[in-house]
C-alpha cells in the first residue's frame, strides 16, 4: 500500500512523495529525487531526524539511543532511514529544500472564473490538467504570477483542489499589479502559472479545541481548512472569528454558513471595525474572543491577518495570562 508523505522544508517549501509500506521514508524520498540528509542508513547517526507532525508510522527497531532518544520519540521525532509510513504523514525537515535538491513545483493553468465579491475582494478560480497533481496542506499558499509582468504575488488557497480547480480570495489593492490585472484585463481562459506550495501555516491534526482568527482576505486559508475538516470531521469544537474594516469587506458569509451546516461543532462570528457599521457586531477581533474560546490555554490558535492584527491578538492573549497549547499565525501585507 502506498501513502502520501508531505515534506515541509525549513525554507517553507513543501514537497509530496509516495511511500510504499515496505520502504523507509528516506528511501522513498531518494527514489523520487529528494535527498533527505543522512550519513548512515543504520539508525546510528541521527542526521535524518525529523519531526512527524501527523500520521501513523512504525519507528523501526534498528536505531540507537544516541540517534533517537526515548524523550524525542515521545515528542514525535523519527529517523527517516528507519521510519515506515502506515498512513499519510506530514514531516518537518530541518533542512532547506535546496540542500535536499527538492525544486519548487511549478504548474500551468487557466482562469476558470474571476469575480469581484466586493469593492475590496476578488475571487479567482483557476483550472488545468496540471493541477490534478497539485497537492498542498490546507492553509498553505502559492506564488501566482501576474501574466505579462514576470512578477508574482503570494496567495493562500481558499479551497481544496477539485477536478483540477483551485480558488483564491484576493484583496483588491488600488494600483496593485495583480488587482489591476484581475479587475481590468483577466478573462476566462487566460493562462496563469503558479509555484509552490509554500508555508508553515497549515492545519495540524486536531487534538483539542481550535480558535480560528481571520482578518480580511486572511479568511482564505480557513475556508480551505474548514473544507478539509468537513470531509474528515472533528471530535473537538472549533470557533472562527472573522474581522474586517468596513461592511463591504464582509464576504463569503454564505459559505461559512454552509460549512457550519456540514461541521456539527463549528461556530463562527464576524465583526466590523468601523464604528459607523450597520453590521450587528462591531469592533476588533480581540473584542469578540470569549474566555471559553481560550479554554484556559487548552486550545490551538490559528491566526491569519495583517501584521497589526497579529500583534494585537498576541498582546491580548498575553494580557489574559494564557499560553495556548499552540499558536500558529501568518502575517500578510498588500503589495502595490
Amino acid at each position: 500500500m502506498s501513502f502520501q508523505i508531505a515534506l515541509n522544508f525549513e525554507d517553507g517549501i513543501t514537497r509530496f512523495i509516495n511511500a510504499e509500506g515496505h520502504e523507509t521514508v528516506a528511501d522513498a524520498a531518494y527514489r523520487q529525487g529528494i535527498n533527505i540528509p543522512l550519513d548512515c542508513r543504520d539508525g546510528a547517526c541521527g542526521t535524518c531526524k525529523c519531526k512527524a507532525e501527523a500520521g501513523s508510522y512504525a519507528l523501526g527497531e534498528d536505531f540507537i539511543e544516541d540517534a533517537l532518544s526515548t524523550e524525542e520519540i515521545s515528542q514525535g521525532f523519527v529517523l527517516t532511514c528507519q521510519m515506515r509510513a502506515e498512513s499519510d504523514c506530514v514531516l518537518r525537515i530541518p533542512a532547506s529544500s535546496q540542500l535536499c535538491k527538492a525544486e519548487q513545483g511549478s504548474f500551468q493553468a487557466e482562469i476558470s472564473d474571476v469575480r469581484q465579491l466586493s469593492a475590496s475582494t476578488i475571487a479567482l478560480s483557476i483550472k488545468g490538467e496540471a493541477l490534478s497533481s497539485l497537492a498542498f496542506l490546507p492553509g498553505q499558499y502559492v506564488n501566482l504570477q501576474v501574466p505579462g509582468s514576470g512578477q508574482s504575488r503570494a496567495y493562500s488557497f481558499s479551497s481544496l483542489p477539485k477536478d483540477g480547480e483551485v480558488s483564491f480570495l484576493i484583496r483588491n489593492v488600488p494600483g496593485g499589479l495583480m488587482s489591476s490585472f484581475l479587475t481590468s484585463l483577466a478573462k476566462a481562459g487566460d493562462s496563469m502559472s503558479l509555484a509552490g506550495p509554500l508555508g508553515s501555516f497549515y492545519l495540524r491534526p486536531i487534538q483539542r479545541p481550535l480558535l480560528l482568527l481571520a482578518g480580511g482576505t486572511g479568511l482564505a486559508p480557513f475556508t480551505a481548512m474548514l473544507e478539509k475538516i468537513a470531509d474528515v470531521g472533528s471530535a473537538h469544537p472549533l470557533h472562527l472569528i472573522y474581522g474586517v474594516t468596513n461592511d463591504f469587506d464582509l464576504v463569503e458569509l454564505d459559505r461559512l454558513q454552509a460549512l457550519a451546516a456540514r461541521i456539527s461543532n463549528f461556530t463562527y462570528s464576524a465583526c466590523v471595525a468601523n464604528p459607523d457599521s450597520k453590521y450587528p457586531q462591531k469592533g476588533y477581533v480581540t473584542q469578540h474572543i470569549e474566555p471559553a474560546h481560550l479554554n484556559n490555554g487548552d486550545v490551538d490558535v490559528y491566526l491569519c491577518g495583517p501584521p497589526p492584527m497579529v500583534e494585537a491578538v498576541s498582546q491580548y492573549i498575553r494580557e489574559q495570562g494564557i499560553t495556548p497549547a499552540n499558536f500558529y499565525y501568518e502575517k500578510f501585507a498588500a503589495a502595490a
